[in-house]
């Protein structure tokens, strides 16, 4: 299977993963986003311990160790990333989050690119942008960064409204942080443009650390597991109650949102480990897919100008599709 077809399942897995991530959301309850995190860091973790006689570590406790030392700053990166995420969605709609957050995937091409030429390991993957991968690419990260910009404008102007009704602002308390909230997202894309980035470069063949796809799977899943230890142990300390993540509600949105990102996950890692630099603008772009379906299931309202972005990073797929299929032929 192409770095195409699993970029383009990455982005169902992720898009899915994001509305759910929001029905998991409550504004009121200042855990939320740790109980998200608990409930992805079980599911990464069950995964990972599936996977882990398939990695070349395997059971080897010493190696086991020293591949997760080696992936560490990637993985920490990421699932800061994440919580920030999951925290934002309490203030802001999907369709403004993902757009602001996803732009990283344009951020972390262009800081490869620069890696590689630094360091004088121009890896085979800057061969590969063919005239209609550079066009496909060019749709992309225009579609994505103008609808970062779009959804950060509206996002402004509806705090700005907001803000002026006192009453209003006392009743909903998303509304308290106004254009504050999008810090949360800006400082999701930076997190994830590192983790992005490192990965791109982990799993290259030429320049990474000789890890291979299902060892990043395991390492990962279980630094997840870990952090979701953490803010279980964090939430049974501060509330001095034991929260069930196995309660019906926690288990039909959370549980389901975990799965979705695991799914995701799994499909992120081979795109990344074929072509770094192509997939990682295609793989961000599937706030595009949140967008849709926040649209869809949570009826929030688009505009002229979200859809023009969205057709435009659909162009952009569309080609870099042509393009591989061409490339096959």
């Amino acid at each position: 299977m192409s770095w195409f077809l699993f970029s383009l399942i990455c982005m169902l897995g992720w898009g899915g993963a994001d509305l759910f991530y929001k029905k998991s959301s409550d504004p009121n309850d200042r855990y939320s986003h740790l109980k998200i995190a608990v409930w992805v860091g079980l599911i990464m973790g069950i995964v990972s311990f599936a996977l882990l006689p398939f990695a070349e570590s395997g059971f080897n406790i010493s190696g086991l160790f020293i591949n997760a030392v080696k992936y560490f700053p990637a993985s920490l990166a990421y699932i800061i990333s994440m919580v920030i995420g999951y925290a934002g969605l309490r203030y802001l709609e999907v369709s403004i989050v993902s757009p602001v957050q996803n732009a990283s995937g344009a951020f972390s091409m262009i800081a490869m690119m620069i890696f590689f030429v630094v360091t004088k390991e121009v890896n085979e993957d800057l061969g590969d942008f063919s005239p209609l991968n550079i066009i496909g690419t060019v749709f992309i990260v225009i579609g994505m960064v103008a609808l970062a910009i779009v959804e950060n404008s509206l996002a402004r102007k509806e705090a700005d409204e907001l803000a002026k009704s006192e009453e209003e602002k006392k009743k909903n308390r998303k509304y308290q942080f106004g254009a504050l909230a999008l810090l949360f997202p800006i400082l999701y894309c930076i997190f994830d443009t590192i983790g992005t980035a490192a990965d791109g470069i982990i799993l290259d063949d030429e320049v990474g650390l000789g890890l291979g796809e299902i060892d990043v799977l395991v390492l990962y899943g279980l630094t997840f597991l870990f952090a979701g230890i953490v803010a279980w142990i964090f939430m049974l300390i501060r509330t001095k109650k034991a929260y069930n993540p196995f309660a019906k509600k926690e288990i039909l949105n959370k549980g389901v949102a975990g799965c979705f990102e695991e799914f995701g996950q799994v499909f992120y890692v081979f795109a990344m480990a074929r072509k770094p630099m192509l997939a990682a603008p295609m793989v961000a772009s599937y706030s595009i897919i949140s967008v849709i379906l926040s649209h869809v299931f949570l009826k929030e309202k688009l505009k002229a100008s979200q859809y023009a972005c969205v057709i435009a990073v659909i162009v952009g797929i569309v080609i870099l599709g042509i393009s591989e299929g061409l490339g096959e032929a």
